[in-house]
């Protein structure tokens, strides 16, 4: 009698939706952010249009991860565990404070509901982020990256909305945290950067984070200090322009690298300078600042544009939701 080779057995394949990745919600962020940049230059149809979208596009991953973890809690128990993936968790909530931004005029009352949600989630997602960065499990330096800025920027987006509400003293608390760990990361990532292996080529898009938290941070300090431009804002203007160069230089490289969802990193640093550029033109005056935004949002919206097509063509063709 044969023995059957075991080896060509087929094994059962998991379903797509066991490896729904955390990391889409880098679309989201994006599409807001673009929201947010053509509110920001006037553009209020576009800005309602493009909210609508992102609204539509993250409920619908709000959905499918939410059936992802009903079914296998196994596979985001193991993203939570990851090392890169642990630091998108936070990019679903940023995509709530968002879109609370955009609901300021249009539905008071949700959009304070939904920022109440989001600042208390950012909140706990904070302390134990931080708690695991810091337990006894030792991270290889090969897995810090400037996607380590995620938690930190999303502090920063807070007071956006918090000063809104009048509830300054909260907003001064998740500015003050945000701010001291983008101090912190930002140290860390430039002695992993210049003293260590070149960042792996999936990371290397999330070289564009560099610009997100001086930008956000500069419009978070503006609500904070009554719509005043001050040295301080100044400072943060300036050093969210000298990332901006910085990274322009990295381009060339990026766009010979294939195509991952990483990508996405690009987009909302991009919307978050091109808001930043025109609250500065609108507070000073400046008219060079004013046709830069409109540049930037150019390239803003064009950035986005690609990503989603190439993020569609990737889906059907079956190379997002699989095993990495």
């Amino acid at each position: 009698m044969q023995i059957p080779d075991l080896g060509t057995v087929p094994t059962r394949q998991e379903p797509w939706l066991a490896h729904f990745p955390i990391t889409l919600f880098g679309s989201t962020m994006g599409l807001f952010g673009l929201a947010l940049a053509a509110r920001a230059g006037g553009l209020a149809a576009v800005s309602d249009g493009v909210a609508g979208a992102g609204a539509l596009v993250f409920l619908g991953l709000l959905a499918l991860y939410i059936a992802k973890a009903i079914r296998f809690p196994g596979q985001v128990a193991e993203e939570w565990n990851h090392p890169v993936r642990l630091l998108f968790f936070p990019a679903a909530n940023i995509s709530i404070l968002l879109l609370s931004l955009l609901l300021q005029n249009i539905a008071p009352t949700l959009s304070t509901a939904l920022w109440v949600i989001a600042a208390s989630t950012q909140a706990v997602l904070t302390v134990v982020i931080v708690s695991a960065w810091i337990s006894h499990r030792a991270f290889p330096h090969q897995t810090l990256s400037p996607a380590w800025f995620i938690p930190a920027v999303a502090n920063v987006i807070v007071p956006l909305g918090g000063v809104h509400l009048g509830l300054e003293e909260a907003s001064w608390y998740f500015f003050s945290v945000g701010i001291i760990f983008w101090l912190i990361l930002l140290t860390l990532v430039f002695n992993r950067i210049i003293f260590h292996d070149p960042l792996p080529g999936k990371l290397q898009p999330t070289l564009v984070i560099l610009i997100a938290p001086p930008a956000v941070g500069f419009l978070a300090w503006i609500e904070l200090n009554g719509g005043q431009i001050d040295a301080f804002a100044r400072f943060l203007m300036n050093t969210g322009l000298f990332f901006a160069a910085l990274v322009a230089l990295q381009v060339p490289t990026l766009l010979r690298l294939p195509f991952a969802l990483s990508f996405w990193a690009l987009s909302f640093p991009l919307a978050a300078l091109t808001t930043a550029v025109f609250r500065y033109a609108a507070l000073t005056g400046s008219d060079l600042f004013r046709v830069s935004g409109f540049a930037l949002l150019g390239l803003l919206a064009l950035t986005i544009l690609v990503l989603g097509v190439r993020t569609i063509r990737a889906a059907v063709a079956g190379d997002i939701c699989k095993p990495e």
